[in-house]
């Protein structure tokens, strides 16, 4: 077993997976010295974490904690665990992040696990499991939705993940194609990677500010099964690539990142859109999302494939029929480019333009992180405890920036920045 799994550590490129750690924790996290840094991972990514934990120390870090997933140990709870079970979580794990967060602390999430490793089990378990972890882990999202402090998002490609993503390859094979993909779309298969990210991040303001400028009171989207007007929020504000925390410190969250972004206002959003691209959410492949809205709301939801599973995240909550994101990506993104699926949310939202159902970010307003939670919901934002992105952008959608007045500016233009 240990031989089997050097042969797939050796079939990823160490330079550049030492580069992704850097650029975790300089641009990433902009780790501050002193900091300390909260770290979640699957098992199989250790040899990332350990990377992370030499840059992360190197940059002065106070105290590097790290927490791991595994696949056999999550499989094991449905195969063996009694049904009360999946009506429970650590709650406890979460209110210790939760005040680690507001003490400071960064945060940092590796992603590689197979996204489709609860797909043989039973629906309504996995659908209480999770509405149980998202109410339990509510406390600690609330500090990264309100960017209280500095965090960031990055990928390993896992076996388990990489021959999915290719089925058709030998798995040494896959992870060593999978591992490129990751690195090319995180901007570290070059040398230059921190610069590279300084350019990338400044091409993204470019956007946020020109966005800014306009201040829109809707966009609304044309294109083969969509005709949708989303209102943005009152005082919202975009964002894009590196964003100051609460705490001072400038941050890119997700990386990649091609997105820029902002909070639509959760009860003016009214027509009907078809998804561009396939949502993985838990195990389940959900295709060809058709969703309606009314007054913010969907109000019908049909997928040729997962609508059992649809429907049950749209009952979480209130606010899970309602909209707390809106992100505009170009078509000609890198990630649209490599036309992969990655069955992964942090790279496949970076293909297309997309909406999130749930929770918005208060930082998506002007002066956001002075307002309420009751300030935020009078201006529009959504509260949830869900956060779902699903892409509906392709070469052919037409988005327009509505003015107060009604006048428009074309935004998007056969899915390109007009």
């Amino acid at each position: 077993m240990t031989a089997h799994v050097s042969n797939f550590a050796a079939a990823i490129d160490p330079v550049k997976l030492d580069r992704l750690a850097e650029v975790a924790v300089k641009v990433g996290l902009q780790l501050q010295p002193g900091q300390d840094l909260l770290l979640t991972a699957p098992s199989v990514a250790l040899p990332l974490v350990r990377k992370v934990a030499e840059h992360a120390y190197k940059a002065g870090a106070g105290i590097v904690t790290s927490f791991f997933s595994d696949e056999e140990l999550t499989l094991a709870r449905y195969r063996y665990g009694h049904d009360t079970s999946f009506d429970r979580a650590a709650d406890w794990l979460y209110q210790g992040m939760a005040k680690a967060f507001s003490e400071n602390t960064a945060r940092l999430a590796i992603v590689g696990d197979n996204p489709m490793l609860l797909s043989g089990q039973d629906p309504s378990k996995v659908a209480r499991a999770s509405k149980a972890n998202s109410k339990a882990y509510q406390p600690a999202l609330e500090k990264i939705t309100n960017f209280e402090t500095n965090w960031n998002i990055i990928a390993y490609p896992s076996a388990s993940w990489a021959k999915l993503v290719f089925p058709d390859v030998p798995e040494e094979v896959a992870v060593a194609k999978l591992a490129d993909a990751i690195f090319a779309a995180s901007r570290v298969d070059r040398d230059d990677a921190v610069s590279a990210w300084e350019r990338h991040n400044a091409v993204l303001r470019e956007r946020t500010e020109w966005l800014n400028g306009r201040r829109f009171s809707a966009l609304h989207y044309t294109g083969p099964g969509m005709d949708l007007t989303i209102g943005l929020a009152d005082g919202h504000e975009w964002e894009g690539g590196a964003s100051t925390a609460k705490n001072g410190i400038t941050c890119n969250a997700n990386i990649p990142t091609e997105e820029v972004f902002t909070t639509p206002h959760c009860r003016r959003v009214s027509g009907h859109v078809v998804s561009s691209k396939p949502l993985s959410y838990q195990g389940t492949l959900i295709d060809n999302i058709q969703v309606r809205f009314e007054d913010g709301r969907i109000v019908e939801a049909k997928a040729s494939r997962g609508e059992e599973v649809l429907n049950k995240v749209l009952d979480t909550d209130e606010g899970a029929r309602r909209l707390g994101e809106v992100a505009l990506v170009p078509h000609s993104s890198p990630i649209s480019k490599s036309g992969l699926l990655f069955y992964n949310t942090l790279f496949d939202e970076n293909a297309a333009s997309h909406i999130a159902l749930g929770q918005c970010y208060s930082k998506c307003f002007v002066n956001g992180t002075t307002l309420s939670p009751q300030q935020i919901a009078a201006q529009g934002g959504n509260q949830s405890l869900i956060h779902i992105d699903w892409m509906i952008g392709a070469d052919d959608t037409d988005i327009d920036g509505i003015n107060a007045d009604g006048s428009r500016v074309p935004v998007f233009r056969k899915g390109e920045w007009a």
